[in-house]
């Protein structure tokens, strides 16, 4: 797959915002690579922990499955490129490899966000219609839900990145950043993305938005069933809530800081701080997950406990 540039065809794209200091590139790779490992054995455990275990085969616990299987795609998107670009002289990148990590990590951020609504939804039906619980939330409905967390962000990128973004004819082939980001693709057209923008407004406005709808709707339920019932109901609706909300909070921030400063400008901000602050939803939301769900959920903590005992035994 190549992209038309001025009527010569774009075979490859450099990555312009790669920091080459001496031996702070072989550091922020360390430090990278050691993410990279502990992100994938946090999730890859979680993962093991609820499979392996019947008492967590329930609603809730089968979609942080999922969020912890996106977390190891996005990652994966992620980090293997990045370090090797990190490592290299010449900042480049194939036109096809690059389409490919755009089209991982904007699904993994669309994956990420149906997941953390379904969860709030599951979390509103388990707290507000608890005698409902088993019936409106039964096996055929988690599937259909699971189903609709990936397909859709999947099948939505791939028209937005394969048939949007890759028809389009460019002006230049340099992308300010570490990685390949569908924005910065498209900035670079000297062709028509009228379609691009108008479609891609219209997806926020419609599908992101009904989700952030949802979303406030279902956690003003849970609060007010919080105030209005007893000490122990408002405890445990609390102790269930709070990963959701925090993994939550910590999504909106990185994913809205990214946005900010790929539409504005931010020449400002020093260039290390503005990659940092570039690569945090992407690297700090797989590791939160699991550290934040292992810790405060007490039925994960306690099969995590119970395995390792009995190897120690």
């Amino acid at each position: 797959m190549k992209i038309t540039l001025n009527s010569t065809e774009v075979s490859y794209f450099t990555l312009a915002a790669h920091v080459d200091t001496g031996l702070f590139k072989y550091f922020s790779f360390l430090i990278l690579f050691i993410l990279y490992v502990v992100i994938l054995c946090a999730n890859v455990l979680l993962i093991v922990v609820i499979c392996m275990n019947r008492s967590l085969h329930e609603p809730m616990y089968v979609f942080l499955c999922s969020l912890f299987v996106n977390e190891l795609y996005g990652s994966t998107g992620l980090f293997p490129l990045l370090l090797l670009q990190i490592l290299s002289d010449v900042h480049t990148v194939s036109a096809p490899a690059c389409l490919l990590q755009v089209f991982c990590l904007y699904s993994y951020g669309g994956v990420e966000f149906f997941t953390l609504a379904v969860m709030s939804y599951d979390r509103y039906l388990a707290i507000c219609c608890p005698l409902q619980y088993n019936t409106r939330m039964n096996s055929n409905k988690i599937a259909r839900l699971v189903a609709l967390i990936w397909i859709y962000p999947l099948l939505n990128n791939i028209f937005f990145v394969f048939c949007l973004t890759a028809r389009l004819q460019l002006c230049g082939n340099i992308i300010n950043k570490v990685y390949c980001d569908n924005y910065y693709i498209v900035k670079l057209s000297c062709s028509d993305t009228s379609v691009n923008n108008i479609l891609g407004l219209t997806h926020m406005f419609t599908v992101i938005l009904s989700l952030v709808v949802l979303i406030l709707y279902t956690y003003v339920r849970i609060l007010k069933v919080c105030f209005s019932g007893s000490k122990q109901t408002r405890q445990k609706a609390l102790s269930t809530c709070t990963p959701h909300l925090a993994s939550l909070l910590n999504f909106s921030f990185g994913a809205f800081f990214e946005i900010v400063q790929s539409r504005f400008d931010m020449s400002s901000v020093p260039k290390v701080l503005r990659v940092v602050l570039s690569l945090y939803w992407l690297t700090c939301q797989p590791l939160f997950n699991p550290v934040m769900y292992g810790l405060k959920m007490y039925k994960i903590r306690i099969v995590c406990k119970n395995m390792l005992w009995r190897k120690k035994l």
